[in-house]
């Protein structure tokens, strides 16, 4: 029951929103290219259901690639800059500077870089995006220690490396996990984004500009609601991941 009134909320008003919008569309005689309506664009979803599905699976196996990536050098880099503090203060201004980096400008560069039938730069477009959040939640958890569980610790003369595992990243692992969730989403972004820019036109990205440039908007928009499900889908799975890591959480939720 505590879940049909968690989901029906946002289940009514998305209808609505979509009935708004159809209305809007069709009695306003709003040309397509300006805001197709959800008819139209449905219509596109079922007639290019298979090449969305295909260019879904490019481009969630580069953001995968570069969420896998991005999360790998972002942890590592939290537990050096959490051990020494030297490291930390250097860490923390780099990281803002790769997290200013837009994807518009850092794209292009790196397809210029790599045959054109690579699919490295789009990874890492996608894992330099993922590092910045993923980093910074995590070294706040790190950081976040409690006293009490400190001097518990070095009570039991426990080393640094006893200490990191039983009170660390136990205890960090919340924040690990709400800079996953954040990257998820940010993963796909930035892989459909990084697709606008040359390279495999295989993706969502490349299908978006496409479908766009012949004026087949409805068809644009199908593309665009297959990258929100994309996003929404490894959004979905990071939450399972965090509930299997964290079984606790839901029961204290609960």
């Amino acid at each position: 029951m505590g879940t049909v009134k968690r989901v029906l909320p946002p289940l009514v008003f998305g209808v609505l929103a979509l009935v708004l919008w159809e209305l809007t569309v069709t009695l306003g005689r709003i040309a397509p290219f300006i805001l197709p309506a959800p008819s139209a664009i449905w219509a596109q979803v079922v007639e290019q259901r298979g090449n969305i599905g295909d260019a879904a699976l490019a481009s969630g196996a580069n953001a995968l690639a570069g969420l896998i990536g991005g999360s790998l050098v972002a942890i590592l880099a939290a537990l050096a800059a959490s051990r020494f503090r030297a490291l930390g203060e250097v860490s923390i201004p780099f990281a803002a500077l790769i997290n200013a980096l837009p994807i518009i400008a850092l794209a292009p560069i790196l397809n210029n870089m790599f045959e054109s039938t690579s699919s490295v730069p789009r990874r890492l477009v996608t894992g330099i995006v993922v590092f910045f959040p993923v980093f910074l939640n995590l070294l706040r958890g790190l950081r976040e220690v409690s006293p009490v569980h400190q001097e518990l610790m070095h009570s039991y003369a426990a080393g640094g490396w006893t200490f990191a595992r039983k009170v660390r990243l136990p205890g960090a692992l919340p924040h690990l996990f709400t800079g996953l969730r954040q990257a998820s989403s940010l993963a796909v972004i930035a892989a459909v984004v990084a697709e606008y820019f040359g390279g495999l036109q295989d993706g969502l990205g490349a299908r978006i500009t496409s479908a766009a440039a012949f004026t087949a908007y409805p068809r644009a928009w199908a593309y665009v609601a297959g990258a929100c499900l994309l996003g929404l889908t490894f959004y979905l799975v990071t939450l399972l991941a965090e509930r299997v890591a964290m079984p606790w959480k839901q029961r204290l939720i609960s």
